[in-house]
């Protein structure tokens, strides 16, 4: 399509305009999103194949992958697992030293693993020590949160969005960052906000119940019942209502007949002599059940004028667990009727929380999303096979199981060795994560199947497709004209001033967009104003650095926000209250210290 060369940058402008709408709006996942906008930008000719293609040589994606599977093998390992096992023994008996804690664990474990496992591994710790000290998660989950997102900022492997922007950098001319080129800054702005939440927290955070104590306030225990039709009995011919035996309160979840099975057969199956029924019920609506003299329990030998209907065969107790969707869930986007968890995993899905609601009625079209909290009842078998085969995490069950904690040292002494030998400038990044994933995956620290599952592929392909964006903002001259314009609506600011005001707008943004997509998009902008205004460009993508990760105001700009947001039952103004105080945190520390270790010299 032939477009005037002048329209080039409207045109993408529109087009990332459309795409920001999207990511607030959530009409499809980011991922979807982007993916669409490079197709209609290579349909308008505004891209070209090759220029797509040319992202696959960028290596922040690929370091990205190499160290989410490092991240995993960690968390198989378990090696996160007895940093939690650690924050309760430091804890004692008391909420402060249990805040300090973990604020001091996520600060110190994120910037050498991913933040975003390390905080879905951490919630059922937390979960379960909150109950332990008999207070509300959602005194505890956020500063979870902000304290690993803190913690990220501290070296380039400590979040996607450092090696991203970094990599954005490298190819528009700037010289690699090192390791800890950026530490000593986001050291003292990870204190000083740790130093603010220890303090603060517990005044401006809500005491909310989760999802388990909404539900289960009865004491009235769950349980799973096989009851076996007999000889004799007056069911046999009447269908399951007839029977009281599809009333809602009681669910029939299989259906055995000779060789032939049923999974949640219809009210209106009838039954035969010799059927066994799998059904899940409270104890008090099988006493009522009983009271009807229509079932007979074989425990106990009824009066021989009472007939014996239903024999009881066996009785499993069940329990109530939350279970947490991750990013990689292969539940995601899809219909709660293709799960089939009666059948598949003879378990019962009683809600769904997903941002300020609980969902109690779950219809057949339902499709779950990211960050969604299941409320699921079964045996404790059963619900952990339904988790470990939709990458869920089992929440509220206060264990993470690590069966390979015998490799923990190889994979702590594979993470150790890439940050000291990129440290050391034997290596680049790239090069050490890649080897990195190979010592864990070859050593058995993590499965290939696992190393999959541990890598965020919908942020990857966030990441290529605002990559082949970003040159498509570069190409049509729309990032020299907002550069420009940012110029302009600065003018007669200092490049101190103008910095402040660069990292103000990219963190206002990353609380709506992607923090990843807010990364890209910007570090060419901030190097074209630090070139309009002639000063070294190394302070601005420091600024971005900084301000692209430092989400907290809201639960959508960072995935550990999303990860807490349902797992704590928060409302969207909680993060409010203690975001908005950590912004302005970040952002004046940020201001102040960034031309301290980068001046602001003339080129």
């Amino acid at each position: 399509m032939l477009i005037p060369d002048s329209a080039h940058a409207l045109i993408v402008g529109i087009v990332l305009i459309g795409l920001f709408i999207t990511f607030v709006r959530e009409w499809v996942k980011a991922d979807v999103a982007v993916i669409c906008a490079v197709a209609l930008l290579l349909a308008l000719g505004l891209l070209t194949p090759a220029k797509v293609l040319s992202v696959f040589s960028n290596s922040a994606p690929i370091t990205i992958i190499c160290l989410f599977i490092i991240s995993g093998a960690l968390g198989r390992t378990g090696c996160v697992d007895r940093l939690g096992e650690w924050i309760g023994n430091v804890a004692g008996h008391s909420e402060r030293r249990l805040l300090l804690a973990m604020l001091l664990v996520g600060v110190a474990v994120s910037p050498f693993i991913n933040n975003t496992p390390v905080v879905m591994v951490m919630i059922p710790a937390v979960i379960a020590m909150a109950g332990r000290f008999s207070i509300a998660p959602s005194r505890l989950l956020i500063p979870l949160s902000y304290a690993t997102i803190l913690g990220g900022l501290i070296t380039m492997v400590g979040t996607s969005t450092n090696i991203l922007v970094d990599g954005v950098a490298r190819d528009m001319g700037l010289a690699p960052f090192t390791m800890f080129e950026i530490s000593a800054p986001a050291i003292v702005m990870a204190l000083i906000g740790c130093t603010f939440m220890l303090f603060f927290a517990q005044r401006f955070l809500p005491a909310r119940e989760t999802l388990t104590q909404q539900f289960s306030g009865s004491s009235d225990r769950l349980f799973m019942t096989e009851l076996f039709v007999p000889e004799n009995s007056r069911l046999a011919g009447r269908t399951l209502k007839e029977a009281r035996l599809s009333n809602g309160v009681i669910k029939v979840l299989k259906l055995f007949r000779g060789e032939e099975e049923w999974s949640a057969p219809a009210p209106d199956t009838r039954l035969e002599v010799g059927d066994r029924l799998v059904v899940h019920t409270r104890s008090s609506a099988m006493v009522d059940l009983r009271s009807t003299d229509l079932v007979g329990l074989r425990a106990q030998t009824p009066p021989a004028a009472d007939p014996q209907d239903l024999e009881t065969l066996r009785r499993r107790d069940v329990v109530i667990v939350e279970a947490l969707v991750g990013q990689t869930s292969r539940y995601v986007q899809r219909p709660i009727r293709d799960l089939d968890l009666a059948a598949r995993y003879g378990i019962h899905l009683i809600a769904v929380h997903r941002r300020n609601a609980s969902i109690p009625d779950v219809g057949d079209d339902f499709q779950l999303q990211f960050g969604d909290v299941l409320l699921v009842e079964g045996t404790p078998t059963q619900i952990k096979r339904f988790c470990d085969n939709g990458d869920l995490f089992a929440i509220t069950d206060g264990k993470v199981s690590a069966t390979r904690s015998t490799k923990a040292p190889i994979a702590l002494a594979t993470i150790a060795g890439v940050m000291l030998l990129a440290a050391f400038n034997v290596m680049p990044i790239e090069g050490l994560a890649i080897i990195g994933a190979a010592v864990v995956l070859i050593t058995g620290c993590i499965r290939p199947d696992e190393a999959y599952k541990s890598v965020e592929w919908p942020i990857i392909v966030l990441i290529f497709g605002m990559l082949a964006i970003s040159i498509a903002m570069r190409d049509s001259g729309l990032a020299a004209m907002l550069a420009g314009s940012l110029v302009t609506v600065g003018e007669g600011l200092s490049p101190w001033m103008m910095l402040a005001l660069v990292i103000l707008i990219t963190s206002i943004a990353t609380e709506f967009i992607s923090n990843n997509a807010v990364a890209v998009l910007f570090t060419p902008v901030v190097i074209g104003v630090a070139q309009h205004l002639g000063v070294d460009p190394r302070p601005f993508v420091v600024g971005v650095m900084f301000a692209a990760s430092a989400s907290f105001a809201t639960p959508i700009g960072y995935q550990t926000n999303t990860l807490v947001y349902s797992a704590g039952n928060y409302r969207f103004s909680d993060f409010a209250r203690l975001g908005i105080p950590m912004n302005l945190i970040v952002w004046l520390t940020a201001s102040l210290l960034i031309p301290l270790f980068w001046p602001l010299n003339p080129l």
